[in-house]
């Protein structure tokens, strides 16, 4: 090879590297699933919390109407599957599949499917009420779209722990899988070759069944008839393709193609939390209360946002400490956007983010909106902090399950790995390096 040709080749080299990247690893395993966690986690205690005012916020006692909402959503195009009747006992049937699929989401049960039911549960009850919610909800919103195309159930989930059973792999206390270290590895298959799987076929058979019946229903317009039987039928092409040829090309085909989608809805999540920073930034400094460091000071002295009026009058009465925490709070929103390149200083300024929501649940009365925020922040969390993280948390419950009586019926099914040096010395550090490597390869976050 001629030397241009080298250096025309050594300049495409970080661009084949970046690309073969992208395609065969979906980034940021640990982010996603703290993402799924949280944002499920959010949604299910809402929907707990207001149990017993479902029906003012989005049933048949709502203030906003069935028939002005539907006559809204004529116009908007709004996708709500409790405008497709006016009954209490659909409405009902819509809450608790909202509630169930939320839950399941959490654990990270069949997490494809619950991605989509997760999604219909918070599309149909926020646009059903659409002036019922604040910041959160719409943080909310956006984020079960978007969870839908990521790949959210590779670690801290059933998924990844039937996955992990199903190959052999160690498992730990939290569902993982894990080397002869301790460390967790990802599992990135459906399972081994020949794994019987009767959950999935049949969850998906019934689902095809519910959707055909939609579809002669009417009720779904061309898009979202596209969208939802684009995924149905996506999902039973992945489980052929596992089930006849796991390492076959159609099968690294649609891993290409569901790293693809995974890695850019991780950035649209970025970005999506960089803009909220961003625009909320920005605008706080063309009010003229924060401009002269007073805007904190009003909220605090509201009824409706002062759950402890002793607090609230404590932190009001600090002219000094009011202007700190509004000229703070603008600082912060504006410079996060710009600080993602230097991990120490987005680091720094993600826990003061974090520190300001817990602030905000407590102090306000704001725990749902802050939980959402404290969820969307932790897109940027850095990989080797959740990785310890979850390891911590593993020999906690380990240690909480060794004292506590374990029924007969469940010894054997969670099995414990200690964190320590195995005694086959050169085999650990092989998989160690290979540990440190996945580690690397799963390191988002702008430099996280």
């Amino acid at each position: 090879m001629s030397h241009p040709a080298r250096r025309a080749a050594a300049r495409l080299d970080p661009l084949a590297r970046g690309l073969q990247r992208v395609t065969a690893h979906a980034l940021g395993p640990y982010q996603t699933a703290v993402v799924r966690i949280g944002f499920a986690a959010t949604w299910l205690f809402f929907l707990l919390r207001e149990l017993p005012h479902r029906h003012e916020l989005y049933g048949p006692d709502s203030p906003w109407g069935w028939d002005m909402a539907r006559e809204l959503i004529s116009g908007n195009g709004a996708f709500t599957v409790l405008m497709w009747s006016d009954s209490t006992l659909w409405f009902e049937f819509v809450y608790a599949v909202a509630v169930l699929a939320s839950a399941l989401f959490l654990l990270g049960w069949r997490t494809r499917t619950m991605s989509v039911l997760f999604m219909i549960g918070v599309l149909s009850l926020q646009n059903r009420s659409i002036f019922m919610g604040d910041g959160g909800d719409n943080v909310i919103h956006l984020m079960a779209i978007y969870l839908v195309f990521t790949r959210c159930g590779q670690v801290w989930s059933l998924d990844a722990r039937r996955r992990a059973r199903a190959r052999g792999a160690r498992v730990d206390s939290l569902g993982g899988a894990v080397d002869s270290m301790g460390r967790a590895v990802e599992v990135d298959r459906t399972g081994a070759p020949g794994a019987a799987d009767r959950i999935g076929p049949v969850l998906w058979w019934v689902l095809g069944i519910a959707l055909a019946l939609v579809t002669g229903m009417g009720e779904l317009d061309r898009f979202w008839l596209v969208l939802f039987w684009g995924m149905w039928a996506s999902q039973g092409l992945w489980w052929a393709a596992g089930r006849r040829s796991p390492y076959g090309a159609p099968r690294r085909l649609l891993d290409v193609v569901a790293n693809l989608a995974h890695n850019a809805a991780l950035l649209v999540i970025m970005v999506e939390a960089c803009l909220i920073y961003a625009t909320a930034g920005w605008y706080k400094v063309q009010g003229s209360r924060w401009q002269d460091g007073t805007a904190v000071y009003y909220p605090l002295n509201l009824d409706y946002f002062s759950p402890w009026p002793a607090l609230s009058d404590l932190l009001s009465s600090h002219g000094t400490m009011v202007m700190l925490i509004t000229y703070g709070t603008v600082i912060v929103q504006v410079a996060f956007p710009f600080t993602l390149f230097n991990r120490r200083v987005k680091n720094v300024l993600l826990a003061v983010m974090i520190c300001e929501h817990a602030v905000i649940a407590v102090v306000l009365g704001l725990p749902f909106f802050s939980l959402a925020m404290i969820a969307a922040d932790a897109v940027f969390l850095p990989t080797p902090f959740l990785r310890r993280l979850g390891n911590g948390l593993a020999r906690a419950r380990g240690a909480l399950c060794a004292r506590l009586p374990v029924p007969r019926s469940l010894r054997g099914r969670v099995r414990v790995v200690p964190h320590q040096h195995p005694q086959d010395g050169a085999h650990a550090r092989q998989e160690g390096e290979q540990g440190h490597e996945e580690a690397r390869q799963t390191h988002v976050g702008f430099g996280a």
